[in-house]
């Protein structure tokens, strides 16, 4: 009997023993779609690894899910989705030569056997809020920026773009990465046109409850984390008006497509581009491999070239290369906006 080929799904969101991501129902879905056009011989075997990673759990529970995959046997390791801990894995992967498609937010977390696909980017996104703000008129911006790796990240990369972009700063501000209670975030009392939040989102609730209560700035942004809305309507209504950057748009015609399956019907846009892009990145990447062995996979994902990718403006493409670990090219980034519950796209 043939031997299936082996993916491993790692879970950095996972808190107990059933997978969180899904990732599983779109790769086989991609392995179906290439087995029926004959580039794929072999059955597909899943196998979930589950840590819970930061900034809620630790390092440590990621690194052991990695290092079980590992001896597994799996081709590729799919994950992790959280920054930190895709930086986290990122040396281990180079030291046990595997594989490894993150779906993270840092550039850090690139390597020899690291490939990104940017669900966000810590160094993108401040560039396009930064711009975006002072198109809309805003001079003096207060950045609120989570302490951790993520909120570093961005903080960083915002204060420069919001120089080059003729920004000045009316304060700057940080909060716990998990933090929950409004009353105990600290808000500078200074006048400003505009506050733009940095951070992984698990604070974001607090954060805007503690703005309704004390007052807003006219302008209102956020990185990427307020894309949690699309799974939390409360949250979603919470950020009323608030501009952020999402990965997806309505007239992509690769995601309309997708949406349009029948096996697709009522998947959420944003959801539906993500996990598509990433299994076919890494059906792709098994398809192309010279031979079915780790560094067969990475010579296959290096050969995915020009995917037309359901995440991102129309236009934007997949792929890789040597020293190509960057999957998203083109414009990627989607300026959107909470309105009465839901997300709508930024003419800009």
């Amino acid at each position: 009997m043939t031997e299936p080929i082996r993916i491993g799904v790692l879970d950095d969101l996972a808190a107990g023993e059933e997978p969180v991501v899904d990732v599983a129902r779109w790769l086989r879905l991609a392995a179906d779609e290439l087995a029926a056009a004959g580039r794929l011989d072999r059955p597909l075997e899943i196998l979930h690894g589950l840590g819970r990673g930061l900034p809620a759990g630790s390092a440590a529970a990621v690194e052991r899910a990695f290092r079980a995959l590992a001896g597994e046997g799996v081709l590729l390791v799919v994950g992790p989705a959280v920054g930190d801990n895709a930086l986290a894995i990122a040396p281990l992967a180079e030291r046990l030569e595997l594989p490894t498609l993150n779906w993270a937010g840092s550039e850090l977390a690139r390597g020899s056997w690291n490939f990104h696909l940017q669900v966000g980017s810590h160094e993108e996104e401040p560039e396009l809020l930064a711009e975006f703000l002072a198109r809309r008129g805003a001079r003096r911006v207060i950045p609120c920026c989570d302490r951790s790796p993520i909120g570093a990240r961005y903080r960083d990369f915002f204060l420069a773009a919001a120089e080059r972009a003729g920004l000045s700063l009316a304060g700057l501000t940080s909060c716990p990465p998990l933090a929950a209670d409004p009353a105990a975030l600290e808000l500078p009392a200074a006048t400003a046109d505009a506050l733009v939040y940095l951070g992984f989102g698990a604070a974001l609730p607090a954060l805007a409850a503690a703005l309704a209560e004390r007052g807003t700035p006219p302008l209102l942004a956020s990185s990427s984390a307020a894309l949690r809305g699309h799974h939390d309507p409360a949250l979603a209504r919470a950020l009323e008006g608030w501009h952020y950057v999402d990965l997806y748009h309505e007239g992509n015609p690769v995601l309309a497509a997708l949406l349009a399956r029948p096996h697709c019907q009522g998947a959420h846009p944003a959801g539906a581009a993500r996990g598509w892009d990433l299994a076919r990145l890494a059906l792709e990447g098994i398809a192309r491999s010279p031979r079915l062995d780790r560094a067969g996979v990475r010579a296959g994902l290096e050969a995915v070239k020009r995917l037309p990718a359901a995440q991102g403006h129309p236009g934007t493409l997949l792929g890789f290369g040597h020293w190509q670990r960057a999957a998203l090219q083109g414009p990627y980034l989607v300026l959107r906006r909470w309105r009465d519950g839901r997300s709508e796209a930024v003419a800009d």
